[in-house]
């Protein structure tokens, strides 16, 4: 089952789901029913469409489950799988902005958990679309807030519900994440370094060693530390970053027989 599928799948098993069904079955001498079975019959519809791909048609479903059984688990339910048709129809504001509405009202829903993970999913895979584009984009106007909106949904899943069946995978994606972001700051210290502008990339790159000290991204970030102040004769600071890449990553590729390597247009690697 690919990633994608998984998510499909989730969306339609939350708890919501299952309580709304149960709560339903229970119900048959109501009066009220035949509203219920209204209701019921165009959550079936919409669960159709979801499933197969028809997330426009299910959305307009949705969105008058959500008006018709408001306050009910149903209603929160049609939510949930709203913004999630919203995400697989490239909505992503939307889809932010329903997830957002449904945290919001629904502080105590036994799928809050899964709204916070969705919400990371969404930022999440937004920002993997823009890593797909890098080699055409350019690297100073590149965007990361998505990684750190995803970051920040993860985190609140993670110290919230710590028990979670989402919390292990949420996890895993911020480690990606921190990656991501450090990586992203040595690609821009890499272009001003690129430019001539060699304060702006030793800056960026010491973002980089301050804010992500686990990141891989640190081996280069030094490098570029170490280039850019020695290319600004600020030696000082330039034996300082040595040191911290000898001793970090004796074995560098930006190391060589226990030295620096000189500042070649390391560049061309990639």
């Amino acid at each position: 089952m690919s990633f994608f599928q998984l998510v499909r799948l989730k969306a339609l098993l939350t708890p919501l789901l299952v309580a709304a069904m149960a709560l339903a079955a229970g119900c048959g001498s109501d009066p009220k029913r035949d509203g219920r079975d209204d209701v019921e019959k165009l959550y079936a519809d919409a669960r159709d469409d979801l499933n197969s791909g028809s997330y426009d048609k299910a959305i307009k479903t949705l969105e008058r489950i959500e008006g018709r059984a408001a306050g009910t688990l149903l209603a929160q339910q049609a939510m949930l799988d709203m913004a999630y048709a919203q995400w697989r129809t490239a909505e992503r504001v939307q889809a932010i902005a329903t997830l957002d509405r449904f945290i919001k009202l629904n502080p105590s829903s036994p799928a809050l958990d899964y709204a916070l993970y969705l919400k990371g999913i969404v930022n999440f895979n937004d920002n993997m679309g823009m890593l797909g584009t890098l080699a055409r984009q350019n690297l100073s106007e590149r965007d990361q807030q998505a990684s750190r909106d995803a970051y920040q949904a993860f985190g609140q899943l993670v110290e919230q519900f710590p028990a979670s069946k989402y919390s292990a995978d949420a996890k895993l994606r911020m480690d990606y994440i921190v990656n991501s972001l450090a990586e992203h700051e040595v690609h821009v210290a890499r272009y001003y370094f690129r430019r001539g502008a060699f304060l702006a990339a030793a800056n960026r790159a010491q973002q980089v060693v301050r804010d992500y000290p686990q990141a891989p991204a640190n081996e280069e970030a030094l490098y570029l530390m170490a280039v850019s102040y020695e290319r600004l004769g600020l030696t000082a600071l330039r034996d300082d970053a040595d040191r911290v890449l000898k001793k970090n990553f004796p074995k560098s590729r930006f190391v060589e027989g226990g030295e620096r390597v000189s500042d070649r247009p390391w560049w061309k690697f990639w």
